[in-house]
């Protein structure tokens, strides 16, 4: 085990740019007092974590385990990365296996790019093909944790892209007043997207609560509108339906 891990980590640290980590550091906000706070970079693109994540996509779970516990970020993304190829091919108990190891060790999974490139996947995936019950992303999204409440969003993404709604919607609901940025951006990424899809779906929700949204989810919710009907929601001159 020790030596699998020790050949992966070595993989990682070919790819190692230390100006590229100095950047990464700063745009994912590692200093005192933000959001990911410590966390340490490599500084390797995403596609040269892809080919290590792909060469190790066998590794144990108490091997993967110790890779999300990690303070490198690309330890933690190779992790995610493996767990999510790992799922897509799994039959129904081992995805069951998949999920309930990210739940375990959900406490990894601690920056943007984590959630987002896991929660769709996992959290979303499982739900929608087990059928077990979806309370789990309604905790997530009244957590003290913003990853938490971000997973509970973005793990929507998978329902959205089948054209499933409710839950996405009813989670919007639950964060629209939330105080940070990270989860007003991933609301109003996923009501993006059911826009794309359905525009008067969103537009029905919008009318509802535009009025509560912060600026920066509202921008987010509205990026495709025609540009007419996007500044009239900026300017506050849609009439908006019956509240709640």
């Amino acid at each position: 085990m020790k030596k699998t891990l020790l050949f992966l980590k070595k993989d990682l640290r070919k790819f190692a740019k230390p100006s590229k980590a100095k950047i990464l550091q700063r745009f994912f906000k590692t200093g005192p007092g933000e959001y990911a706070e410590g966390d340490i970079f490599l500084g390797l693109k995403t596609d040269e974590t892809k080919s290590v994540a792909k060469k190790y996509e066998d590794l144990s779970l108490p091997e993967l385990k110790k890779l999300l516990l990690s303070k490198i970020h690309e330890e933690r993304v190779t992790a995610v990365m493996i767990l999510n190829r790992r799922f897509l091919r799994a039959d129904p108990k081992k995805k069951k296996v998949i999920y309930q190891f990210y739940l375990e060790n959900i406490s990894g999974i601690n920056n943007w790019d984590l959630v987002d490139g896991s929660a769709p996947v996992i959290i979303g995936g499982y739900l929608d093909v087990s059928g077990d019950s979806r309370k789990i992303l309604y905790r997530f999204a009244v957590s003290n944790s913003l990853w938490e409440r971000r997973i509970g969003m973005m793990a929507t993404f998978f329902f959205i892209k089948k054209n499933k709604y409710e839950d996405a919607f009813k989670i919007a609901k639950i964060l629209l007043e939330d105080n940070e940025d990270l989860i007003h951006k991933a609301v109003g990424w996923m009501l993006r997207e059911i826009g794309k899809r359905k525009q008067e779906q969103e537009e029905k929700f919008l009318k509802k609560y535009y009025q509560k949204m912060p600026r920066t989810m509202l921008r987010y919710a509205i990026e495709k509108f025609p540009e007419a009907k996007r500044q009239a929601y900026l300017k506050s001159k849609v009439t908006p339906g019956n509240k709640d």
